[in-house]
């Protein structure tokens, strides 16, 4: 695994920082929901920390999307989707 100041260096593929640094913080929240979920006994918390994991997963594959289309209008939706959920 790289550290974080190593990740930011990245310039393969040249996406934005912005781009790079949301994605990796939610990589972060969705590991962090999926030991929660595997700790939980109570099967009711263990959906709610799901939903909110497939969520998470969710913002990323549209970032995917966005990024790979080139669509501006969609990149700009969800990095202001994105950032007012943190």
């Amino acid at each position: 695994m790289i550290s974080f100041r190593q990740y930011t260096q990245i310039t393969e593929g040249k996406y934005p920082m912005w781009l790079r640094v949301t994605v990796g913080g939610l990589v972060m929240r969705i590991k962090n929901l999926s030991n929660q979920i595997q700790n939980e006994k109570d099967p009711n918390k263990q959906n709610k920390l799901i939903s909110q994991q497939n969520t998470l997963i969710s913002y990323i594959s549209g970032l995917g999307i966005g990024v790979g289309s080139t669509d501006n209008v969609l990149i700009r939706r969800l990095k202001g989707t994105i950032l007012n959920k943190k």
